[in-house]
Protein backbone atom coordinates (compact mmCIF):
# COMPACT_ATOMS: atom_id res chain seq x y z
CA UNK A 1 0.00 0.00 0.00
CA UNK A 2 1.52 3.69 -0.80
CA UNK A 3 1.22 5.49 2.21
CA UNK A 4 1.61 9.18 2.59
CA UNK A 5 4.66 10.71 1.17
CA UNK A 6 7.22 12.19 3.45
CA UNK A 7 7.04 16.17 4.29
CA UNK A 8 10.12 17.31 1.94
CA UNK A 9 12.52 20.12 3.08
CA UNK A 10 11.87 22.88 0.68
CA UNK A 11 14.84 25.21 -0.05
CA UNK A 12 15.50 28.77 -1.14
CA UNK A 13 15.24 29.02 -4.97
CA UNK A 14 18.17 28.51 -6.36
CA UNK A 15 20.06 30.06 -9.65
CA UNK A 16 19.64 26.91 -11.12
CA UNK A 17 15.62 27.06 -10.42
CA UNK A 18 12.65 29.02 -11.67
CA UNK A 19 12.02 32.41 -9.97
CA UNK A 20 8.59 32.80 -7.24
CA UNK A 21 5.99 33.94 -8.82
CA UNK A 22 5.08 37.31 -8.63
CA UNK A 23 1.61 38.44 -6.76
CA UNK A 24 -1.21 35.75 -6.07
CA UNK A 25 -2.80 33.44 -9.08
CA UNK A 26 -4.99 35.39 -10.53
CA UNK A 27 -6.66 31.91 -12.82
CA UNK A 28 -10.22 32.50 -13.13
CA UNK A 29 -12.78 30.12 -11.87
CA UNK A 30 -16.57 30.13 -11.53
CA UNK A 31 -16.10 32.05 -8.14
CA UNK A 32 -13.30 34.66 -9.37
CA UNK A 33 -13.78 36.36 -12.64
CA UNK A 34 -11.81 37.71 -14.52
CA UNK A 35 -11.94 41.13 -16.20
CA UNK A 36 -11.57 41.42 -19.83
CA UNK A 37 -12.30 43.80 -22.34
CA UNK A 38 -15.51 41.79 -24.00
CA UNK A 39 -16.75 41.49 -20.22
CA UNK A 40 -16.21 39.26 -17.55
CA UNK A 41 -14.76 35.83 -18.14
CA UNK A 42 -15.85 32.44 -16.65
CA UNK A 43 -13.60 29.33 -15.86
CA UNK A 44 -15.87 26.37 -15.58
CA UNK A 45 -13.57 23.23 -14.82
CA UNK A 46 -14.95 20.09 -16.33
CA UNK A 47 -12.66 16.93 -14.94
CA UNK A 48 -11.75 14.69 -17.55
CA UNK A 49 -13.89 17.09 -20.05
CA UNK A 50 -17.27 14.48 -19.60
CA UNK A 51 -20.30 16.23 -19.44
CA UNK A 52 -23.75 14.51 -19.26
CA UNK A 53 -26.67 16.37 -21.55
CA UNK A 54 -28.36 17.60 -18.25
CA UNK A 55 -25.02 19.62 -17.02
CA UNK A 56 -23.95 20.36 -20.88
CA UNK A 57 -27.57 22.29 -21.15
CA UNK A 58 -26.78 24.13 -17.90
CA UNK A 59 -23.87 25.63 -19.59
CA UNK A 60 -25.66 26.80 -22.47
CA UNK A 61 -28.05 28.56 -20.27
CA UNK A 62 -25.17 29.48 -18.17
CA UNK A 63 -23.81 30.98 -21.50
CA UNK A 64 -27.12 32.87 -22.65
CA UNK A 65 -28.60 33.82 -19.44
CA UNK A 66 -25.14 35.76 -18.11
CA UNK A 67 -22.90 36.20 -21.12
CA UNK A 68 -22.27 36.30 -24.85
CA UNK A 69 -24.23 32.89 -25.37
CA UNK A 70 -21.00 31.32 -26.92
CA UNK A 71 -19.30 28.61 -25.18
CA UNK A 72 -15.16 28.59 -25.95
CA UNK A 73 -13.00 25.48 -25.37
CA UNK A 74 -9.84 25.51 -23.61
CA UNK A 75 -6.55 23.48 -24.07
CA UNK A 76 -7.72 21.89 -20.80
CA UNK A 77 -10.94 20.45 -21.91
CA UNK A 78 -12.66 22.98 -19.63
CA UNK A 79 -14.98 25.52 -20.82
CA UNK A 80 -14.99 29.15 -20.45
CA UNK A 81 -17.89 31.97 -21.02
CA UNK A 82 -17.30 35.29 -21.76
CA UNK A 83 -19.36 38.62 -21.94
CA UNK A 84 -20.35 37.72 -18.59
CA UNK A 85 -21.48 40.81 -16.37
CA UNK A 86 -19.54 41.79 -13.16
CA UNK A 87 -23.06 41.12 -10.70
CA UNK A 88 -23.35 37.73 -12.47
CA UNK A 89 -21.38 36.09 -9.58
CA UNK A 90 -23.68 34.30 -7.67
CA UNK A 91 -26.48 33.50 -9.79
CA UNK A 92 -23.92 31.57 -12.19
CA UNK A 93 -22.60 29.88 -9.07
CA UNK A 94 -26.32 29.01 -8.00
CA UNK A 95 -27.00 27.46 -11.51
CA UNK A 96 -23.89 25.60 -11.50
CA UNK A 97 -24.00 23.99 -7.98
CA UNK A 98 -27.71 22.79 -9.03
CA UNK A 99 -26.17 21.25 -12.22
CA UNK A 100 -23.57 19.40 -10.11
CA UNK A 101 -20.64 21.48 -12.02
CA UNK A 102 -19.55 22.84 -8.99
CA UNK A 103 -18.96 19.96 -6.21
CA UNK A 104 -17.10 22.35 -3.69
CA UNK A 105 -16.40 26.10 -3.82
CA UNK A 106 -13.15 25.64 -2.03
CA UNK A 107 -11.74 23.27 -4.58
CA UNK A 108 -13.58 24.95 -8.17
CA UNK A 109 -10.26 25.76 -9.26
CA UNK A 110 -8.42 22.70 -8.69
CA UNK A 111 -10.02 20.44 -10.60
CA UNK A 112 -8.28 20.60 -13.29
CA UNK A 113 -7.69 16.97 -14.59
CA UNK A 114 -7.43 16.07 -18.23
CA UNK A 115 -7.82 12.17 -19.50
CA UNK A 116 -7.74 10.43 -22.62
CA UNK A 117 -10.78 11.31 -24.56
CA UNK A 118 -10.85 8.27 -26.33
CA UNK A 119 -10.18 5.65 -23.27
CA UNK A 120 -12.68 3.13 -23.51
CA UNK A 121 -13.66 3.38 -26.85
CA UNK A 122 -10.45 2.60 -29.06
CA UNK A 123 -9.32 -0.22 -27.57
CA UNK A 124 -7.66 1.71 -24.66
CA UNK A 125 -8.46 0.86 -20.86
CA UNK A 126 -11.79 3.15 -19.19
CA UNK A 127 -10.80 6.06 -17.37
CA UNK A 128 -13.89 6.35 -16.00
CA UNK A 129 -12.91 5.07 -12.53
CA UNK A 130 -9.83 6.51 -11.73
CA UNK A 131 -11.54 10.36 -12.51
CA UNK A 132 -14.07 10.04 -10.39
CA UNK A 133 -12.15 8.73 -7.56
CA UNK A 134 -9.32 11.39 -8.27
CA UNK A 135 -11.69 14.43 -8.24
CA UNK A 136 -13.73 12.95 -5.20
CA UNK A 137 -9.99 12.89 -3.36
CA UNK A 138 -9.20 16.28 -4.66
CA UNK A 139 -12.67 17.70 -3.45
CA UNK A 140 -12.08 16.47 0.14
CA UNK A 141 -8.83 17.53 0.60
CA UNK A 142 -8.26 20.44 2.94
CA UNK A 143 -4.50 20.53 1.24
CA UNK A 144 -5.49 20.83 -2.31
CA UNK A 145 -8.01 23.73 -2.18
CA UNK A 146 -4.40 25.03 -2.09
CA UNK A 147 -3.71 23.95 -5.58
CA UNK A 148 -3.00 27.01 -8.01
CA UNK A 149 -5.66 27.33 -11.24
CA UNK A 150 -2.64 26.22 -13.02
CA UNK A 151 -1.88 23.14 -11.75
CA UNK A 152 -2.61 19.86 -13.76
CA UNK A 153 -3.59 16.14 -13.37
CA UNK A 154 -3.36 13.77 -16.49
CA UNK A 155 -5.10 10.71 -17.03
CA UNK A 156 -3.77 8.67 -19.81
CA UNK A 157 -5.06 5.51 -21.01
CA UNK A 158 -1.55 4.06 -22.08
CA UNK A 159 -1.27 5.81 -25.91
CA UNK A 160 0.61 8.69 -24.15
CA UNK A 161 -1.95 11.62 -25.60
CA UNK A 162 -2.48 13.16 -22.76
CA UNK A 163 0.53 12.40 -20.78
CA UNK A 164 2.49 14.77 -23.92
CA UNK A 165 0.92 17.85 -21.88
CA UNK A 166 3.17 18.18 -19.65
CA UNK A 167 0.94 17.62 -16.75
CA UNK A 168 2.61 18.27 -12.98
CA UNK A 169 1.24 14.51 -11.60
CA UNK A 170 0.31 12.21 -14.52
CA UNK A 171 -1.35 8.69 -14.19
CA UNK A 172 -0.39 6.34 -16.98
CA UNK A 173 -2.72 2.91 -17.61
CA UNK A 174 -0.24 -0.36 -18.32
CA UNK A 175 -2.12 -3.66 -18.00
CA UNK A 176 -2.70 -3.86 -13.82
CA UNK A 177 -0.48 -1.18 -13.23
CA UNK A 178 -0.21 2.43 -13.25
CA UNK A 179 2.70 4.46 -13.78
CA UNK A 180 2.90 8.11 -11.85
CA UNK A 181 5.36 10.77 -13.46
CA UNK A 182 5.87 13.92 -11.50
CA UNK A 183 6.41 16.47 -13.88
CA UNK A 184 8.29 16.34 -17.30
CA UNK A 185 10.85 13.90 -16.44
CA UNK A 186 11.58 10.91 -17.85
CA UNK A 187 11.05 8.72 -15.09
CA UNK A 188 7.63 6.88 -13.33
CA UNK A 189 7.09 4.93 -10.48
CA UNK A 190 5.08 2.05 -11.16
CA UNK A 191 1.73 1.54 -8.87
CA UNK A 192 -1.00 -0.64 -8.59
CA UNK A 193 -3.79 0.87 -10.44
CA UNK A 194 -6.18 0.98 -7.53
CA UNK A 195 -4.04 2.89 -5.79
CA UNK A 196 -3.29 5.22 -8.97
CA UNK A 197 -5.34 8.18 -7.78
CA UNK A 198 -4.88 8.33 -3.60
CA UNK A 199 -1.08 8.62 -4.86
CA UNK A 200 -1.65 11.44 -7.48
CA UNK A 201 -3.56 13.33 -4.61
CA UNK A 202 -0.39 12.54 -2.15
CA UNK A 203 1.87 13.80 -4.80
CA UNK A 204 -0.09 16.60 -5.27
CA UNK A 205 -0.08 17.37 -1.41
CA UNK A 206 3.52 16.95 -1.62
CA UNK A 207 4.54 19.06 -3.78
CA UNK A 208 2.31 22.13 -2.15
CA UNK A 209 4.65 21.35 0.73
CA UNK A 210 7.82 21.71 -1.31
CA UNK A 211 6.22 24.80 -2.67
CA UNK A 212 6.12 26.59 0.63
CA UNK A 213 9.29 28.51 0.08
CA UNK A 214 9.32 28.98 -3.21
CA UNK A 215 6.23 30.17 -4.53
CA UNK A 216 6.00 27.76 -7.13
CA UNK A 217 2.68 27.46 -8.72
CA UNK A 218 3.56 24.06 -10.79
CA UNK A 219 6.35 21.32 -10.82
CA UNK A 220 7.88 23.40 -13.18
CA UNK A 221 8.54 26.47 -11.53
CA UNK A 222 10.21 24.40 -8.40
CA UNK A 223 13.87 25.13 -8.21
CA UNK A 224 15.75 22.33 -9.23
CA UNK A 225 17.23 21.12 -6.03
CA UNK A 226 13.62 21.34 -4.29
CA UNK A 227 12.05 19.52 -7.39
CA UNK A 228 14.89 16.51 -7.13
CA UNK A 229 13.85 16.51 -4.01
CA UNK A 230 10.39 16.25 -4.54
CA UNK A 231 10.81 13.53 -6.77
CA UNK A 232 13.21 11.33 -4.61
CA UNK A 233 10.14 12.10 -1.39
CA UNK A 234 7.75 10.52 -3.84
CA UNK A 235 9.99 7.38 -5.13
CA UNK A 236 10.18 6.66 -0.97
CA UNK A 237 7.08 5.55 -0.68
CA UNK A 238 6.34 4.45 -4.35
CA UNK A 239 9.92 2.11 -5.09
CA UNK A 240 12.22 2.20 -7.41
CA UNK A 241 11.63 4.40 -11.02
CA UNK A 242 11.09 3.11 -14.42
CA UNK A 243 12.64 5.03 -17.38
CA UNK A 244 9.97 5.88 -19.44
CA UNK A 245 10.42 9.42 -21.29
CA UNK A 246 7.37 11.41 -21.57
CA UNK A 247 6.42 11.80 -25.39
CA UNK A 248 6.88 15.18 -26.36
CA UNK A 249 3.93 15.56 -29.10
CA UNK A 250 0.22 14.27 -28.63
CA UNK A 251 -1.57 12.04 -30.95
CA UNK A 252 -4.77 13.76 -31.12
CA UNK A 253 -7.93 12.23 -32.19
CA UNK A 254 -8.84 12.70 -35.97
CA UNK A 255 -12.37 14.48 -36.44
CA UNK A 256 -14.77 11.46 -37.78
CA UNK A 257 -15.94 7.76 -36.71
CA UNK A 258 -13.79 6.15 -33.99
CA UNK A 259 -13.77 2.68 -34.31
CA UNK A 260 -13.23 -0.01 -31.63
CA UNK A 261 -10.38 -2.89 -31.04
CA UNK A 262 -11.86 -4.69 -33.90
CA UNK A 263 -12.88 -2.46 -36.81
CA UNK A 264 -10.89 0.53 -38.28
CA UNK A 265 -11.18 3.01 -41.03
CA UNK A 266 -11.26 1.22 -44.24
CA UNK A 267 -13.51 -1.86 -42.27
CA UNK A 268 -16.49 -3.06 -44.34
CA UNK A 269 -20.13 -2.14 -43.80
CA UNK A 270 -21.07 -5.14 -41.83
CA UNK A 271 -18.16 -4.52 -39.46
CA UNK A 272 -18.14 -1.28 -39.11
CA UNK A 273 -21.76 -1.58 -38.16
CA UNK A 274 -20.68 -3.42 -34.93
CA UNK A 275 -17.67 -1.17 -34.08
CA UNK A 276 -18.69 2.24 -34.29
CA UNK A 277 -17.54 3.06 -31.06
CA UNK A 278 -17.93 7.34 -31.36
CA UNK A 279 -17.58 9.93 -33.11
CA UNK A 280 -15.10 13.02 -32.93
CA UNK A 281 -15.46 16.25 -33.76
CA UNK A 282 -13.48 19.06 -33.76
CA UNK A 283 -14.32 22.73 -33.13
CA UNK A 284 -13.37 25.67 -35.19
CA UNK A 285 -10.83 28.12 -32.80
CA UNK A 286 -12.66 26.18 -30.39
CA UNK A 287 -15.66 28.66 -30.35
CA UNK A 288 -19.47 27.08 -30.63
CA UNK A 289 -22.40 28.56 -31.14
CA UNK A 290 -25.88 27.89 -29.05
CA UNK A 291 -27.35 25.94 -31.89
CA UNK A 292 -23.70 24.09 -32.54
CA UNK A 293 -23.98 23.03 -28.57
CA UNK A 294 -26.87 22.15 -28.71
CA UNK A 295 -26.95 20.22 -31.59
CA UNK A 296 -24.12 18.21 -30.08
CA UNK A 297 -25.84 17.84 -26.55
CA UNK A 298 -29.01 16.53 -28.28
CA UNK A 299 -26.68 13.88 -30.23
CA UNK A 300 -25.05 12.51 -26.85
CA UNK A 301 -28.99 12.70 -25.41
CA UNK A 302 -29.71 10.54 -28.40
CA UNK A 303 -26.82 7.89 -28.22
CA UNK A 304 -24.18 7.18 -25.46
CA UNK A 305 -25.84 10.30 -23.70
CA UNK A 306 -22.25 11.46 -22.48
CA UNK A 307 -19.83 14.33 -24.01
CA UNK A 308 -16.18 14.51 -23.65
CA UNK A 309 -14.45 17.75 -24.12
CA UNK A 310 -10.74 16.98 -25.34
CA UNK A 311 -7.72 18.73 -24.32
CA UNK A 312 -7.36 20.09 -28.22
CA UNK A 313 -10.46 22.13 -28.66
CA UNK A 314 -12.52 18.67 -29.81
CA UNK A 315 -15.60 16.81 -28.53
CA UNK A 316 -15.88 13.09 -28.49
CA UNK A 317 -19.65 11.99 -28.87
CA UNK A 318 -19.55 7.90 -27.51
CA UNK A 319 -22.65 5.60 -29.03
CA UNK A 320 -22.51 3.04 -29.61
CA UNK A 321 -23.79 4.47 -33.19
CA UNK A 322 -24.62 1.94 -36.44
CA UNK A 323 -22.99 3.03 -39.65
CA UNK A 324 -26.26 4.89 -40.64
CA UNK A 325 -26.20 6.80 -37.20
CA UNK A 326 -22.29 7.93 -37.27
CA UNK A 327 -22.92 9.10 -41.24
CA UNK A 328 -26.15 11.09 -40.35
CA UNK A 329 -24.44 12.30 -37.02
CA UNK A 330 -21.33 13.66 -38.67
CA UNK A 331 -23.07 14.78 -41.83
CA UNK A 332 -25.16 17.06 -39.16
CA UNK A 333 -22.39 18.39 -37.29
CA UNK A 334 -20.55 19.13 -40.92
CA UNK A 335 -23.32 21.46 -41.56
CA UNK A 336 -23.41 23.12 -38.47
CA UNK A 337 -20.13 23.97 -39.19
CA UNK A 338 -18.00 21.55 -37.20
CA UNK A 339 -14.79 19.78 -38.65
CA UNK A 340 -15.94 15.98 -38.84
CA UNK A 341 -13.02 15.03 -41.18
CA UNK A 342 -9.04 16.14 -41.38
CA UNK A 343 -9.37 17.26 -45.10
CA UNK A 344 -11.08 20.58 -43.32
CA UNK A 345 -8.91 23.64 -44.13
CA UNK A 346 -9.30 24.06 -40.43
CA UNK A 347 -8.62 21.06 -39.17
CA UNK A 348 -5.09 22.09 -36.58
CA UNK A 349 -6.06 26.07 -36.71
CA UNK A 350 -5.62 27.61 -33.26
CA UNK A 351 -5.96 31.08 -32.18
CA UNK A 352 -6.13 33.20 -28.64
CA UNK A 353 -9.17 35.26 -28.06
CA UNK A 354 -7.54 38.01 -29.51
CA UNK A 355 -8.59 41.96 -30.20
CA UNK A 356 -11.26 43.34 -29.20
CA UNK A 357 -11.85 40.49 -26.49
CA UNK A 358 -8.23 41.29 -24.95
CA UNK A 359 -6.48 44.34 -23.95
CA UNK A 360 -3.32 42.91 -24.40
CA UNK A 361 -3.64 41.50 -28.18
CA UNK A 362 -2.42 43.21 -31.20
CA UNK A 363 -4.57 42.37 -33.63
CA UNK A 364 -7.99 39.87 -34.14
CA UNK A 365 -6.04 37.17 -34.52
CA UNK A 366 -9.11 34.75 -34.76
CA UNK A 367 -9.87 36.65 -37.94
CA UNK A 368 -6.63 36.71 -39.25
CA UNK A 369 -6.21 32.77 -38.80
CA UNK A 370 -9.90 32.82 -40.50
CA UNK A 371 -8.10 34.14 -43.52
CA UNK A 372 -4.93 32.50 -43.75
CA UNK A 373 -6.62 28.89 -43.70
CA UNK A 374 -6.09 27.49 -46.47
CA UNK A 375 -4.94 24.25 -47.69
CA UNK A 376 -4.34 21.15 -45.08
CA UNK A 377 -1.21 21.35 -43.32
CA UNK A 378 0.95 18.90 -41.86
CA UNK A 379 1.56 20.60 -38.35
CA UNK A 380 -1.06 22.76 -36.46
CA UNK A 381 -0.79 26.25 -36.64
CA UNK A 382 -1.45 28.88 -33.19
CA UNK A 383 -2.02 32.08 -33.66
CA UNK A 384 -1.46 34.72 -30.53
CA UNK A 385 -2.42 38.15 -30.47
CA UNK A 386 0.78 38.58 -27.92
CA UNK A 387 3.99 37.23 -26.20
CA UNK A 388 2.19 35.34 -23.62
CA UNK A 389 0.94 33.39 -26.20
CA UNK A 390 -2.40 32.15 -23.96
CA UNK A 391 -3.64 28.70 -24.59
CA UNK A 392 -0.82 27.69 -27.47
CA UNK A 393 -0.56 23.81 -27.77
CA UNK A 394 2.36 21.28 -26.96
CA UNK A 395 4.74 19.13 -29.19
CA UNK A 396 5.52 20.51 -32.12
CA UNK A 397 3.25 23.29 -33.90
CA UNK A 398 4.13 26.34 -35.97
CA UNK A 399 3.45 29.92 -33.66
CA UNK A 400 2.67 32.86 -35.04
CA UNK A 401 2.49 35.48 -33.02
CA UNK A 402 2.02 39.30 -33.42
CA UNK A 403 4.89 41.68 -32.63
CA UNK A 404 4.96 45.60 -32.84
CA UNK A 405 7.29 44.99 -35.69
CA UNK A 406 4.54 42.40 -37.34
CA UNK A 407 3.94 38.64 -37.12
CA UNK A 408 6.67 36.15 -36.25
CA UNK A 409 6.10 32.89 -37.57
CA UNK A 410 8.47 30.05 -36.07
CA UNK A 411 8.26 26.66 -35.84
CA UNK A 412 8.53 24.99 -32.37
CA UNK A 413 9.58 21.50 -31.25
CA UNK A 414 9.17 20.55 -27.72
CA UNK A 415 11.57 22.65 -25.93
CA UNK A 416 13.29 24.17 -29.47
CA UNK A 417 12.23 27.01 -31.92
CA UNK A 418 13.79 27.67 -34.88
CA UNK A 419 14.81 31.12 -36.06
CA UNK A 420 11.49 32.76 -36.93
CA UNK A 421 10.55 34.80 -40.31
CA UNK A 422 8.59 38.06 -39.72
CA UNK A 423 5.72 39.43 -42.23
CA UNK A 424 4.49 43.36 -41.44
CA UNK A 425 1.45 44.50 -43.07
CA UNK A 426 1.20 42.20 -45.67
CA UNK A 427 -2.13 39.55 -45.78
CA UNK A 428 -1.25 37.99 -48.66
CA UNK A 429 2.55 36.76 -47.20
CA UNK A 430 1.41 35.80 -43.99
CA UNK A 431 -0.95 33.42 -45.44
CA UNK A 432 1.77 32.37 -47.95
CA UNK A 433 4.67 31.94 -44.99
CA UNK A 434 2.18 30.17 -42.93
CA UNK A 435 1.58 28.04 -45.55
CA UNK A 436 4.54 27.05 -46.50
CA UNK A 437 5.60 26.39 -42.58
CA UNK A 438 2.98 23.81 -41.70
CA UNK A 439 3.63 21.83 -45.27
Amino acid sequence: MLAAMPDSAPSPVSAGGASPRAGGDACPGTLRLHRADDGALARVRIPGGVLDPGRADALLVAAERFGDGELHLTSRGNVQLRGLGTECGGGLAALLTDAGLLPSAAHERARNIVASPLAGLDGSPSLAGWLAELDRLVCGSPAAAALSGRFLFALDAGGGDVDALGADVALIAEGPDALLRIGAGDEVFRIPAGEGPRAALLAAEAFLRAARDSGAWRVKDLPDDVRAELVHAIGSAAGDPVHRPRPRTPKTPDPGAVTGPHGNAAATAATATATTTAICVDVPLGQLTPAQWQLLTDTARRYGNELRLTPWRGIVVPGPFDEGGAAEALRNLAAAGLITTPESPWTGVGACIGHPGCAKSLSDVRAEAGAAVGPVGRLPVYWSGCERRCGHPHGEWIDVVVTPGGHRISHVRGERRDPPATVRNDPAALAATVAAARA
